[in-house]
């Protein structure tokens, strides 16, 4: 087919039409996200909109579809918390790769579809109450819940004002949420197996906020796996998910058992700084002290020597969060749905 010429006038939907070679009501369609479109004709339609440089209305388009074509990322921190006042959550969350990693993982699916992203972040009973005034307005079409502490609300609020929600992880309690989630336990009894299976004596390990699902089951999932292995006592030190806390706690754990020769850190931020002190205590990694973390962030690779972790799969996770919500948002009668992905031990030299 012939390019049509670009008109030279502030493009509309029947320019974008005439380029395609179709009718203005096939171009509303594709730009409206209607899915029964022939692909070929779609194809078209996107290539004409490139090519003229369309924009569409979007308050327009909000009265046909009912759709901001926007979805909130809310990340929610529960106010009876057990991390240090001095350690600001948004800060934490910024300089988490924990986090880069699941804005990777929606991108991949909300960009290819024109779908925004709004940040939101909430700690207080205030900032919730605010919140659901917010989506209750409309501004978006669905909210995904990054939230890990079990007495955070948000979750149950969400269910109940029937917006179309998926939480970061397995909820606490029976709600009818969809959600993605790694098994935890299972993920912490790789570290044990290995640690065990190197033949290491003397093991610790620097725990997640045990206020927290994940940071209990890894404590917990961890503790069983080494009893197996005939383990009777596993001394443990509550780090926070930071790189500082995991410092503190190795540092405690040295002063307190300076025999240990195996460490498993419940994030890799804090095993990254527990690899800071073991280095500055005159400890060989791993011919002295082996170090097992979690997550396989990019903390992991910066280590030296570079860290063996327990890989979840977060961007993938986060791309099924997106889809699940998309799906929701289509269609509201939908089930809710899980996604488990399971997690692998990645050695490198650490351990």
């Amino acid at each position: 087919m012939d390019a049509k010429p670009v008109p030279t006038a502030s493009p509309t939907l029947e320019h974008v039409a005439q380029v395609a070679g179709v009718s203005r009501a096939t171009v509303s369609r594709v730009i409206n996200n209607v899915r029964n479109v022939d692909p070929q004709l779609a194809e078209a339609v996107r290539a004409a909109v490139e090519q003229t440089g369309y924009v569409p209305n979007q308050a327009a388009r909000s009265l046909v579809t009912r759709r901001t074509n926007s979805v909130a990322l809310v990340v929610s921190e529960g106010e009876h918390r057990s991390v240090p006042v001095s350690d600001p959550f948004v800060g934490r969350i910024f300089t988490d790769p924990f986090f880069g990693r699941i804005v990777s993982g929606l991108f991949s699916v909300l960009r290819p579809r024109a779908v925004n992203l709004v940040l939101m972040f909430v700690e207080t009973d205030e900032m919730r109450r605010q919140l659901l005034g917010y989506l209750r307005q409309g501004h978006v079409d669905g909210v995904l819940l990054v939230s890990s502490h079990e007495q955070d609300p948000l979750p149950r609020m969400l269910t109940e004002s029937g917006l179309p929600a998926v939480l970061s992880e397995r909820p606490s309690g029976e709600l009818r949420i969809s959600y993605v989630d790694s098994p935890q336990r299972a993920g912490a009894a790789l570290a044990a197996e290995h640690l065990a299976r190197r033949g290491c004596r003397h093991v610790a390990t620097i725990s997640g906020p045990l206020d927290m699902p994940a940071g209990r089951d890894r404590l917990d999932g961890f503790r069983d796996e080494m009893a197996k292995y005939g383990y009777a006592h596993i001394p443990a030190v509550e780090g926070y998910f930071t790189q500082d806390s995991g410092s503190a706690a190795m540092a405690r754990l040295l002063d307190e058992y300076p025999e240990i020769d195996g460490v498993f850190a419940a994030n890799d931020l804090m095993a990254l700084g527990a690899v800071t002190v073991l280095h500055e205590r005159g400890r060989r990694i791993p011919e002295d002290t082996a170090v097992v973390g979690f997550d396989d962030s990019h903390a992991a690779l910066l280590c030296r020597p570079p860290l063996t972790t327990v890989h979840q799969p977060v961007e993938k996770m986060a791309a099924e969060m997106a889809r699940l919500l998309l799906d929701r948002i289509d269609r509201p009668d939908l089930p809710v749905a899980t996604a488990i992905f399971d997690p692998t031990l990645v050695v490198r030299a650490s351990a």
